[in-house]
């Protein structure tokens, strides 16, 4: 029986200095930086309107977290938003980003092809390519679709833009080679429903 995926409110965790300075970061636990900080407590004000919009309260969904710091604080700070008492969120080590190995740390421009291929030039084959000590994003899709089969109903998520790539290949049947390549937004929220999603950017109008 095929996996039924619920409403889903995703949140890609705000920027951080690595992310600035273009490395792999991966499992790496690094905090948020200012900008992130900002674009983590405008996510929560555009959740709390859309939530208002179609009717809806905190309280109608499930709340799930990466542990890790950068997640956890852009979690903290999207509920900041709300002025209602919150469900729990929940820490889930199977939404941790996926695993870049022995490139962590590393800059994007200090790999070739041949190691790790950047963001926009990547293959199909990406989608099974594991670095050395690390996870391909097949890897983490497994763990992805255990945690989702846990869901009983609408669920906000956040999380990480390799979560978020395979959320799209796996509820939406992105392509592996458009999975790999799209970029996720860290100023933004996104909304699957249906088996689609639509991406609403924090700070700036969108389209009722």
């Amino acid at each position: 029986m095929s996996l039924v995926w619920p409403e889903l409110y995703f949140i890609r965790h705000g920027q951080t200095d690595w992310n600035a300075e273009g490395r792999y970061q991966g499992s790496q636990d690094i905090p948020l930086n200012a900008i992130g900080r900002a674009q983590a407590d405008l996510n929560g004000t555009l959740l709390r309107q859309l939530l208002d919009r179609d009717g809806r309260t905190p309280t109608d969904f499930t709340w799930h977290v990466s542990p890790l710091g950068r997640t956890m604080e852009t979690m903290q700070r999207v509920r900041a938003a709300f002025d209602a008492p919150l469900p729990e969120a929940v820490p889930d080590k199977r939404l941790v980003e996926v695993s870049f190995g022995v490139y962590e740390g590393r800059l994007h421009t200090e790999l070739t092809a041949g190691e790790m291929a950047i963001a926009g030039e990547r293959t199909a084959e990406f989608w099974t390519f594991r670095p050395p000590s690390g996870e391909s994003y097949e890897d983490v899709a497994r763990r992805v679709t255990s945690f989702a089969e846990t869901l009983t109903g609408p669920t906000i998520i956040v999380a990480h833009g390799g979560i978020l790539r395979i959320l799209r290949r796996l509820i939406e049947d992105f392509p592996a080679e458009r999975a790999v390549n799209w970029f996720p937004p860290q100023d933004s929220v996104v909304h699957f429903i249906n088996g689609q999603s639509v991406v609403y950017p924090a700070g700036e109008s969108w389209d009722d």
